[in-house]
């Protein structure tokens, strides 16, 4: 028995029955030959961490458009932080780790420049629309390469989880592992908390500005807030659990998950549509509408990849899939390269400034 195999069976005999196991998964698109060492779930948790889109996204907004200072969060930073969150609780209900840390890594991958800003220009100028949520499948399985195959040819467990990781509300799909659904929670309770502490952080929001209806449920600091719905899924989800009825959903308690909604839909209100992040929106819709226009007339400009995407599926699609890669430097270095005059005259500076 190799290494992989003694995982797979700790899996079976430790973890709840309720719990996604490697040995059992769905499998791959394209079939692979196991390893002797790792699980399917920590192959694709090491293959999202050493892709491309996996690394830009420590240059992509979570909130704000480049704020000064070094302790904003990015979408990296917040991707780390839902992967901590998405980890204890799934200790918490002894489900299986590696599978929610590898969907925890690569849920955000396909997210724009410019954090929802970049979403909602993108929604709007495709005929199609864009979520987030639906272009990471995409960059999972058609833009990144593996093997110099497209794709990184995941396990349809991360690739379900991935999908149905964004929303909240009761009409909302959910994954199909509760692993999946660990993520779905983890990622509202990190960035809702975080989101506070970068506009207090940002002078934008004060602690008292918030309704105090959600902080007597929640807490009145940002570890206290994530305690008490960290410690709320767990033990309400556990409840469900010990009955043992398969179909059953990792939630919180009626009364928590009140307090969340409320306190989300204030931060939607407060800040995210707020004049701060609608004054970004636009300037983030000026850089985005102009760089989809210019790569629609000129895709040549593209990289092959892009170029080939637009032979394949269509040239609007092609410049969605360049832009939405992007981080938040590189989109406003080329608008800057394309739209803003430069001096084309060799060495002008010496003739402007001669020694």
């Amino acid at each position: 028995m190799n290494i992989r195999e003694t995982i797979e069976n700790r899996e079976i005999n430790i973890l709840s029955p309720l719990a996604a196991k490697a040995k059992f998964s769905w499998g791959r698109e394209k079939q692979e030959k196991a390893e002797d060492i790792r699980t399917c779930f920590m192959i694709d948790r090491d293959r999202i961490v050493h892709s491309k889109s996996f690394r830009r996204l420590k240059d992509k907004t979570q909130v704000f458009i480049a704020p000064p200072g070094d302790h904003y969060r990015s979408r990296l930073t917040h991707t780390l932080e839902v992967s901590q969150i998405a980890r204890t609780i799934g200790a918490g209900l002894n489900l299986n780790i590696d599978l929610i840390e590898a969907i925890a890594l690569a849920h955000d991958v396909g997210h724009t420049p410019f954090a929802h800003a970049g979403e909602i220009i993108l929604d709007e100028l495709l005929e199609n629309g864009f979520r987030h949520s639906h272009n990471s499948i995409r960059v999972l399985t058609r833009i990144e390469k593996h093997w110099d195959e497209n794709g990184l040819n995941l396990s349809g467990e991360v690739l379900d989880g991935v999908q149905y990781h964004s929303g909240y509300g009761k009409a909302k799909p959910q994954a199909s592992t509760l692993e999946g659904q660990v993520i779905h929670l983890s990622d509202k309770i990190a960035y809702v908390q975080h989101d506070i502490d970068d506009s207090i952080r940002a002078g934008l929001l004060k602690l008292e500005d918030i309704p105090q209806e959600y902080l007597e449920v929640l807490g009145y600091t940002h570890s206290k807030r994530i305690a008490t719905l960290v410690t709320d899924v767990i033990n309400n989800t556990s409840q469900y659990m010990e009955t043992g009825d398969k179909n059953i959903y990792v939630s919180f308690s009626p009364r928590i998950d009140i307090a969340l909604k409320g306190l989300r839909s204030f931060m939607f209100d407060f800040i995210y549509q707020g004049p701060v992040c609608l004054a970004e929106r636009r300037r983030a819709t000026f850089i985005i509408e102009h760089l989809f226009n210019y790569y629609k007339k000129n895709p040549e400009k593209m990289s092959e990849l892009y170029r080939q995407i637009a032979d394949q599926e269509g040239l609007e699609t092609a410049v969605a899939d360049y832009i939405s890669g992007m981080s938040d430097a590189y989109c406003i270095a080329l608008f800057e390269d394309i739209y803003v005059p430069q001096s084309l005259v060799p060495n002008a500076s010496k003739r402007l400034f001669p020694d």
